[in-house]
């Protein structure tokens, strides 16, 4: 037996007053997902408990089998594992984002205009992130640069008992004063993040930027705390070899240290623009190569929520289902037996920008299993529908396997 998750990021989502009240997966195209729905398993799972934040982190390990109540020790340390960043017991790894921000001269009163500096290319940030390092580097703070908009910051000796540092995807549009932590132990890292506007002012890539049209990075944002994680092998808890397709650094690192193999994709951006089928190409070749099981991992969908990118949104399941579903129904027919799952991982709702904690569909199919159930369309609605519901996100995979 073969498997295959295909994980669309904030695919979920809710009524969208652009699409006539529809959401995304209403309105989209997508012959395959609703063929694997109709002739396999559709219903809704709960992938982040109560009392947990709904982000990509604890959705994730979920999806992938781990109870994050017991695995979850926060997000940036799973970034920190596909960086090749070795965190020692007393190290509390932080994202660093490089952001932009509006130019007011209080901090407090600026707003965050782009949680993600445009889209900053990766070796632009290098530069950035080097220069931050020059400034802020020493015995107890050491910055990584990682990918495009993403970085690492680890504090040695640090804590994670810090207050709240907010994701800035979360506040976009909006005043960042209220949601600059006053805890005495977050001193530090507010202050760096202030002082990072004068250094990053001046610097030859944002001025390279702005005279090209493009936003600046002009301040680093620190949250996503936590400490090195410690995760049981996915071979030794499920009995099969796994593989992880992704272009982010969150997944990665979840398939870092859970000992799966990690695959690198040349072209991978993590945004519309990634390189849809060649990711599906690699999947299936590990497939074909021995291994049982891969996760693949698709961000397209929750960047467009963030940015309230309506149509791209819908153009990003539209590409998933023709370029990755429709290549693995085909490729994946030379097995005896295959199952692919579908599911996003939360919802990323385009009226909010930002995550959310509601349960969403999952569709199961099995080639040898394959039955006509009479669905014409999945989606949020007609999950819900067949009054399928798994309450606790990390006992699916153990649906979807099996066992």
């Amino acid at each position: 037996m073969k498997y295959a998750v295909v994980l669309c990021d904030g695919m979920a989502d809710y009524p969208v007053p652009e699409l006539d009240g529809k959401t995304p997966m209403e309105v989209a195209y997508k012959p395959n997902m609703d063929y694997l729905a109709a002739h396999g398993e559709v219903g809704m799972v709960k992938t982040v408990a109560d009392g947990l934040k709904p982000g990509s982190d604890v959705a994730n390990l979920s999806v992938m089998g781990y109870d994050p109540a017991i695995y979850y020790s926060g997000r940036s340390p799973l970034e920190a594992a596909s960086m090749g960043i070795d965190l020692a017991p007393t190290d509390v790894a932080m994202r660093c984002n490089l952001v932009t921000l509006s130019d007011e001269d209080d901090y407090s009163a600026k707003t965050m205009v782009d949680y993600c500096a445009d889209d900053i290319s990766t070796a632009e940030a290098a530069e950035l992130i080097k220069a931050v390092q020059e400034a802020f580097g020493s015995d107890e703070f050491t910055f990584y640069p990682g990918i495009s908009y993403r970085h690492c910051l680890v504090w040695h000796g640090g804590t994670t008992d810090i207050g709240t540092l907010t994701p800035p995807h979360d506040i976009s549009g909006r005043v960042v004063g209220e949601y600059l932590d006053k805890h005495p132990m977050a001193e530090k890292l507010i202050e760096m993040m202030i002082k990072s506007v004068d250094i990053l002012k001046e610097h030859p890539v944002n001025k390279a930027r702005i005279a090209a049209g493009r936003k600046p990075a002009t301040s680093i944002w620190l949250w996503g705390q936590g400490k090195k994680p410690q995760l049981d092998s996915f071979a030794s808890k499920f009995g099969i070899n796994g593989s992880v397709v992704s272009a982010v650094d969150l997944i990665k690192g979840i398939g870092v240290c859970a000992d799966m193999k990690v695959c690198e994709v040349e072209g991978a951006t993590g945004y519309i623009d990634t390189c849809f089928r060649k990711k599906a190409e690699t999947a299936f070749n590990e497939l074909e190569s021995g291994q049982d099981f891969v996760y693949i991992h698709f961000e397209a969908p929750d960047e467009c929520g963030h940015r309230h990118e309506v149509d791209n949104k819908v153009k990003s399941i539209e590409i998933i289902d023709k370029e990755v579903l429709g290549y693995l129904r085909e490729k994946m027919d030379k097995f005896d037996n295959y199952k692919i799952m579908v599911l996003p991982d939360h919802p990323t709702p385009l009226v909010t920008k930002t995550h959310a904690g509601d349960p969403v569909p999952y569709i199961i199919y099995e080639k040898a299993a394959d039955k006509d159930n009479g669905m014409t369309s999945v989606n949020e609605n007609t999950a819900k529908e067949t009054g399928v519901y798994v309450e606790q996100g990390h006992t699916l995979i153990n649906r979807f396997l099996g066992k």
